[in-house]
């Protein structure tokens, strides 16, 4: 593609037969959706018309906005709140789905004197009060410590994403980022810790908003190393907008991490000790005027663990037909921190700085053997050769990185009016060696083995500048740039063993590997509401244009125009439906593109491809939510995508592959490739239910996929993952939690992938007011090992393979809340139960 606007998708809407089936079963699962769905006026609560109050608090003395304050919304002569919110950066709140009637609200926050409001009067004339500006008087007794909490519903559904909230999950207490990840909806996690979003591994993971080497080297460690005690919410955009990279053809998944506004010194402090995995977390908060403080660090570690293994093979070369029967175990373990500084400093009003240092590390080591018999057929030969030998293995890995970002904010008088400029430079510095040895047991044949040592660095840079103008009511405007720039360097030195036993410099695999890639990128965007209100929605149109540069290939250099939009209808206050679409693509990456070979295993080799081209999707959702006046909640989202030049792993089976001088004997070669086009729909189903003190939640998940390679024949391969967590609080200060998790097995171009089932508890007792808590977690407790089983094959092999990886675990978690303030700015949902917020509210990070 060239920067220039390119109609080739526009055909495919209009020529690929695939594509149209794609859009007819996307329509008739909106059919389903919405003839299945709660009706509009299905009950008598749904036919009553619905208020909304909104305001702003401000000091009295000093004008500025109060935020974090709570507001509590009394029926008149009621003694009782029945809803409430808290007050956002701005000091402004807003409540929805009200009843018409009388109304009273009370105004609070540490430090101020308590403000009552009274005479509120919503009816069908007047059915949207604002009280303007609200002033808090100062009060001259402040409070040495106090403690508030107000929670956001567990899941909510903004216009333009999906906002998962972990903090009353007691099931990934003491755990990581990764075991958060299995209860996201739309998300799904394999047994190998490898994430998918809406079935498309290809996702593009961002930490408050902004990218990081951390995730180049493995996401599956660092998401091992983020510890669950340290994130506030987990943001799901399936469809990103024009503000948002086009990188990642399925979509985005944004980590934000706790942090406090507030007045005062506190903290948090969080301790696990287990049979499987050990962490220790620490948060520290201050703030005092215009300057805010932040520090933090928080360490895991995976302890060792053996793995049992065992695999048996079929292949057929030129001259032979090879059996290989494998049996071994390895040991493995992980560990990694990460740490960091902050500052917020509020220069005037209307102008913010904030700067940030992070510091990260992971890594892992593992050692094995494994027992290896081969029996070979020759033709013309009765009997088969035989072979017995052992495979010693050990590897290690450590990857260290350092994230800077500085950010300058700027507000204007006209409200919604912003200006956004963000630097952020991440360093990322990583070793991976390796070394391996077989031996023969029943024939005299020397040994063979290999030796290695891989450094590497990843740099990258990225420049933004974002621009919202609003225009008139209902329609804004927003426009930015960025541009990145990533260098990464990589050497392998290698060295064989000879037939004498001494390990020597093997000059065909020792190798320098430069890459560079530049990404300039422009967006136009606008948020709008039409017909009175009756569609809101967002639209834009982004370029990105990508240069690269190797030390081995000529890589061409290629633009995009990715358009993208989404539409609201809210059928009532408590129900929407929503439809959007999204043209994305996903980027090689160098490990992708590097042309060398990795030997470490000798007969599992993996090797790039500089000529590989950008993976193109086409991302359309239907969705549908509703809320109910008593807690439940339910969310559907359908879902089709379609691939081209679409990035899949591939493997051929060699007899014989020669790499410089020497020669491998029954190698399975994996290299990425473009695998044709890939169509996958499905659907995705969340829902949540309080009943007294239990409350049900279920993610669902089912899809399609089917994969066209010509000339190998077409593969479909369906999937479905369900999930069920219920909660039971046995008092304001115990609880306990269960959460089962399934997935399927899948059929892939080349075999099936795994199924499996993991299951865990957990219960919390707090005390002090919340501030000191012990919980005790089990995970997989009935079974040691959770058995997968898998199947690959080609035109000349098949291949089974059995690993038993060891899930169960009890751990025992401590947390403790320290200073003067301890709050957490958690908005309360307009019912105070997990139900799905309707609100326009976008934004986010790139």
């Amino acid at each position: 593609m060239t920067s220039r606007f390119n109609p080739t998708f526009l055909r495919i809407f209009a020529t690929d037969m695939e594509f149209k089936t794609g859009l007819k079963y996307l329509f008739i699962l909106l059919f389903l959706v919405i003839s299945l769905a709660p009706k509009a006026h299905a009950s008598a609560d749904d036919d009553v018309a619905r208020g909304q109050l909104s305001g702003k608090v401000i000091d009295s003395v000093t004008k500025a906005p109060v935020s974090y304050a709570t507001i509590s919304i009394f029926k008149q002569g009621s003694p009782t709140p029945f809803n409430g919110a808290v007050t956002a950066d701005d000091g402004g709140f807003t409540l929805n789905n009200l009843p018409m009637g009388n109304y009273r609200i009370v105004v609070g926050f540490i430090g101020y004197r308590e403000k009552t409001i009274g005479g509120i009067i919503l009816n069908k004339g007047t059915p949207n009060v604002s009280l303007g500006n609200i002033l808090l008087a100062p009060s001259a007794n402040q409070l040495k410590e106090v403690a508030i909490t107000a929670h956001a519903a567990t899941v909510e559904n903004k216009i333009d994403k999906l906002v998962y909230n972990p903090a009353t999950d007691l099931t990934t207490q003491g755990g990581v980022a990764l075991d958060v990840m299995q209860k996201v909806p739309m998300v799904s996690v394999d047994i190998n810790g490898n994430v998918e979003l809406m079935g498309n591994s290809n996702v593009q993971f961002l930490i408050n908003g902004k990218p990081s080497t951390i995730f180049g080297s493995s996401i599956t460690d660092a998401l091992q190393a983020i510890p669950a005690s340290q994130i506030k919410s987990i943001e799901v955009i399936t469809n990103p907008g024009a503000k948002y990279d086009a990188s990642g053809t399925g979509g985005i998944i944004n980590i934000i991490l706790k942090d406090n506004k507030v007045e005062g010194i506190n903290g948090t402090v969080n301790l696990t000790a287990g049979t499987r995995l050990e962490n220790a977390n620490f948060n520290l908060n201050a703030k005092k005027g215009k300057l805010g403080f932040n520090a933090f660090f928080g360490g895991n570690a995976n302890l060792l663990s053996a793995t049992p293994g065992s695999s048996n093979s079929t292949s057929n070369g030129n001259t032979s037909t090879t059996d290989i029967n494998e049996a071994g175990s390895s040991n493995f373990k992980r560990s990694g921190y990460r740490s960091g500084l902050s500052l917020n400093w509020d220069i005037t009003p209307k102008d913010q700085l904030i700067g940030s240092v992070n510091f990260n590390h992971f890594g892992n080591q593992g050692s094995g053997y494994t027992n290896v018999f081969q029996s070979t057929n020759y033709p013309g030969i009765n009997l088969p050769v035989d072979t017995s030998s052992i495979n010693n293995s050990s590897s290690k890995f450590s990857f260290n990185s350092t994230d800077v970002s500085l950010s300058y904010k700027k507000t204007f008088e006209n409200k919604d009016q912003e200006l956004d400029i963000l630097y952020n430079y991440s360093d990322g510095r990583n070793t991976n060696d390796y070394s391996q040895q077989l031996d023969y047991t029943n024939i005299a044949r020397p040994s063979t083995g290999s030796i290695g040592d891989n450094p590497g660095t990843d740099k990258e840079t990225d420049i933004m500048i974002d621009y919202t103008q609003p225009v008139a009511k209902g329609f804004t405007i927003e426009t930015g740039a960025k541009a990145t720039i990533e260098n990464l360097n990589n050497s392998v030195a290698t060295q064989m063993l000879d037939s004498t036993g001494v390990y020597r410099p093997f000059l065909a695999q020792t190798y320098s590997f430069t890459y560079g890639r530049k990404i300039f990128a422009y967006y136009l965007s606008t948020s709008f509401s039409l017909f009175n209100d009756f569609i809101n929605g967002k639209a834009g149109l982004r370029e990105e244009y990508t240069t690269s540069a190797s030390s081995n290939a000529t890589i061409p250099s290629y633009g995009i125009l990715a358009p993208s939009f989404v539409l609201q209808h809210k059928l009532n206050q408590t129900e929407s439906i929503k439809f959007s679409y999204s043209y994305r693509l996903e980027r090689p990456d160098y490990r992708s593109l590097n042309p060398f070979y990795n030997i470490s295993d000798p007969h599992n080799i993996s090797t790039g491809d500089p000529n590989l081209k950008p993976e193109l999707g086409h991302n359309f959702e239907l969705g549908y939510n509703k809320s109910f006046d008593k807690g439940p909640s339910i969310y559907v989202a359908a879902f089709y995508r379609y691939n081209t030049n679409d990035l899949q792993s591939f493997t051929h089976f060699y007899q014989n592959l020669t790499i410089g001088d020497t020669t491998y004997t029954n190698v399975y070669l994996s290299q990425r490739a473009n695998i044709g086009r890939e169509a996958t729909e499905g659907i995705n189903l969340y829902g949540s239910m309080p009943v007294g003190k239990l409350t049900f939640r279920t993610n669902m998940f089912f899809a399609n996929r089917v994969t066209d390679n010509p000339p190998s024949p077409q593969v479909t391969g369906f999937v479905y993952r369900i999930n069920l967590n219920t909660s039971y609080e046995f008092a304001k200060d115990l609880a306990a939690e269960a959460f089962v998790n399934y997935r399927s097995s899948q059929k892939g171009i080349q075999g099936t992938n795994p199924a499996f089932l993991f299951y865990n508890f957990a219960v919390r007792k707090q005390f002090d007011h919340k501030k000191f808590s012990i919980g005790l977690t089990a995970a997989n407790p009935f079974n040691q090992y959770v058995d997968v089983r898998s199947i690959t094959y080609g035109s000349n092999f098949y291949q089974t393979s059995l690993r038993e990886i060891p899930l169960r675990s009890f751990g025992i978690n401590i947390m403790y809340k320290f200073g003067k303030l301890d709050f957490k700015k958690d908005k309360e949902d307009n019912n105070n139960n997990n139900v799905p917020d309707n609100s326009d509210n976008g934004g986010g990070g790139r």
